[in-house]
């Protein structure tokens, strides 16, 4: 597996886009994973510059049905090689007819693009939904991939591994978060969450991204190192 960070941790890092690159190849990832599009030209050229991978793109669902060609070409353009589809709100997972409308859409979004399309979950998706939750229904009517956010899910009071041994397969970026035992977002192995069994279960069912995110860093510069060495022993 290769390690990447969101970019989500780093927005409050008021630096360009380059310097904030360099930053995080000098740390040691891979890649990174973009909160938004921006200019995929310039990104990509950064990238390259800082000889680092993209292990995919969040873009919201207004834009991924505003205009499919313009955003389906930016994509291609940063050569992301996933669609992360990053929320969807409380509605879409109320009751089984609203899954079965979720997935529906979300199939028909992923036929749009040349690369696939991933749903990113948080907690809300674990709603408990006749004999499981909304999410085991919308991973049982859909055929899209996952980047699945094992914080979020044990925050949910979920087993994040026998999730991911669930998606075997259908998961090829996971996100590492580690929380609190009261639901926040925390710096790894600061907290609950079983990360040496989300690293061993995403081996085995064929991720090829971890992705480092902490929602809300005291300082994101010292997120970064933390990031890469909270994940560097997981991998060993």
């Amino acid at each position: 597996m290769e390690t990447a960070i969101q970019l989500w941790t780093l927005r409050e890092l008021r630096e360009p886009l380059s310097d904030v690159l360099d930053r995080i190849s000098a740390a040691g990832y891979d890649g990174v994973e973009f909160a938004g599009i921006g200019d995929p030209g310039a990104s990509r050229r950064a990238l390259d510059e800082a000889g680092l991978g993209v292990a995919g793109v969040h873009v919201q669902l207004e834009d991924l049905q505003s205009d499919t060609r313009t955003v389906g070409n930016q994509v291609r353009t940063l050569d992301a090689p996933y669609f992360v589809l990053p929320y969807l709100d409380d509605d879409h997972f109320a009751s089984e007819s609203a899954v079965e409308s979720t997935a529906t859409l979300l199939e028909m979004l992923a036929a749009e693009f040349d690369r696939p399309l991933l749903y990113h979950n948080h907690d809300h998706e674990f709603v408990p939904l006749g004999d499981g939750t909304a999410f085991d229904a919308l991973v049982d009517q859909t055929t899209i991939g996952f980047e699945f956010d094992a914080g979020w899910a044990h925050a949910a009071g979920q087993d994040p591994v026998e999730l991911i041994r669930r998606l075997d397969g259908r998961v090829p970026v996971v996100h590492l978060k580690d929380m609190t035992a009261d639901g926040e977002p925390t710096a790894l192995g600061d907290g609950v969450v079983p990360l040496q069994g989300v690293v061993d279960a995403a081996r085995e069912a064929g991720t090829e991204w971890l992705v480092f995110e902490h929602d809300n860093p005291e300082d994101p510069v010292d997120a970064i190192q933390a990031g890469i060495d909270g994940m560097t022993p997981l991998l060993r």
